[in-house]
């Protein structure tokens, strides 16, 4: 044991940190991580990462405390090196994060992908976006249609979400639905992995990127990773994919990490031409020419199916949209609010009023949103306080534009229209044939 191992804080939201620990810290002797602390998401805080993840050198495992401790952390541990370590926040929040930390007098870290990268045995393809709510979901579920057509045996692995019983998530596999039910999945979770499962996909999450690694290298041909909010991929992509949002144009460089995605994609997807302006989809063509001239250029449409949009017409809607891209992904609406303006509502019913609980806390917290309700279900209590907002909120139909039929996890006491979305390539080349020239250059 090293008897100078310089004491380390890990900044996080059980994700990214959880990540550099294991592929950076765990093994390592230099270093004696002390502490997480966690913000972001809700009640990830007063935890342990348990002895079965952290390792040898830390028996007794790692605890897990609120970021609003951070500065007492510091000086009663003496910490000498605090690492930021999570994703989707404004450079100027990184760069107050680190003021923080240095008024306290010691080193801020920022650890890039050469250092917490693993190399896979397989061909990797990742998607990644420059923010949350961009369309990585549906640029992942078009690139494994792709797949499929191919004939390739590929298995989905998505960028933690780890929000429950950490020694129980080490490495999680979703073949069936039941699964979904069998790892406890929140809403958050099944908006991600449900809709891969339902089209035969194999879909692998948890902790320990290392081990999920092995069991997916042993079972299949090609790594599909699907990124989460606007971090870089855990593994080292033979095929770089980055969504852009012209909706937020301009974000690309000014969000942490996505600007370093930017930067540094094989290809670009530019989402949502179908609903973005010129002056915005310019301003995207602009940051590429200037910051990453070389990458393809894929255009593409956000397509939304509705299951019946006559029942909008002339309906007081409450519109259920995606919660992280509503929350710190800071979208003002989402393709519910698209499709219920597009298919004639009557209304928009505002369910600020009626809200309960910690979903009150959410517009409190996140003031931009207006019109719609953040479908947002971390625990068993969130989710009744969901259920119990729906039913405060005095609408004739419930929109909703999850990932997922919110009915099967919640009770809903009205009539619900879902909200489907896909992507659809407008340009050449396109994904087919990008993903298809990858796959035959890995033969020759």
């Amino acid at each position: 044991m090293n008897p100078k191992r310089r004491k380390v804080l890990i900044m996080g939201a059980a994700g990214r940190d959880f990540h550099n620990f294991n592929t950076f810290f765990r093994d390592n002797q230099d270093f004696e991580v002390i502490a997480f602390t966690a913000t972001q998401i809700p009640n990830i805080e007063n935890r342990i990462y348990p002895a079965v993840l952290s390792g040898k050198l830390y028996p007794n495992g790692i605890p897990i405390h609120p970021e609003s401790q951070l500065a007492d952390l510091i000086k009663k541990n003496r910490v000498e090196i605090v690492v930021f370590a999570y994703s989707d926040v404004p450079h100027t929040y990184v760069m107050d994060k680190a003021s923080e930390v240095l008024a306290n007098g010691v080193d801020y870290w920022l650890l890039g992908p050469r250092s917490t990268q693993i190399k896979s045995k397989k061909p990797v393809i990742a998607v990644c976006a420059v923010r949350t709510g961009a369309g990585k979901s549906q640029t992942t579920r078009r690139i494994a249609e792709i797949l499929t057509e191919m004939g390739k045996k590929f298995c989905v692995i998505r960028h933690p979400m780890p929000y429950g019983d950490l020694a129980e998530q080490v490495v999680q596999r979703y073949e069936t639905v039941e699964d979904l039910d069998k790892y406890k999945c929140t809403i958050e979770e099944r908006e991600e992995y449900e809709s891969h499962i339902l089209r035969g996909t194999t879909v692998f999450a948890g902790v320990d990127y290392g081990k999920i690694l092995e069991q997916a290298e042993r079972d299949f041909e090609v790594i599909l990773w699907d990124g989460g909010n606007n971090d870089f991929s855990f593994y080292k992509p033979d095929l770089s994919i980055v969504v852009a949002d012209p909706l937020r144009a301009g974000n690309e460089m000014s969000y942490y990490p996505g600007s370093v995605l930017f930067r540094s994609a094989q290809v670009i997807v530019i989402n949502k031409m179908d609903s973005a302006t010129p002056e915005q989809i310019t301003t995207i063509k602009d940051n590429l020419t200037k910051y990453n001239p070389t990458a393809v250029v894929v255009e593409a449409h956000s397509l939304l199916t509705v299951s019946d949009p006559d029942a909008i017409k002339g309906k007081r809607v409450l519109v259920i949209e995606d919660g992280p891209t509503l929350t710190h992904g800071g979208m003002k609406y989402g393709a519910g609010i698209v499709a219920a303006q597009r298919y004639g509502a009557g209304e928009l019913v505002e369910p600020l009023p009626f809200a309960t609980g910690s979903i009150l806390d959410a517009y409190e917290k996140y003031p931009h949103l207006k019109k719609c309700l953040p479908a947002l279900g971390y625990s068993k209590e969130q989710i009744r306080e969901l259920e119990e907002t729906i039913k405060n909120t005095p609408a004739d139909l419930v929109v909703s534009a999850t990932p997922i039929n919110l009915s099967h996890v919640l009770k809903v006491d009205k009539p619900m229209v879902n909200v489907e979305y896909r992507l659809k390539e407008i340009s050449k080349p396109d994904l087919k044939e990008i993903v298809t020239n990858f796959i035959t250059s890995l033969n020759k």
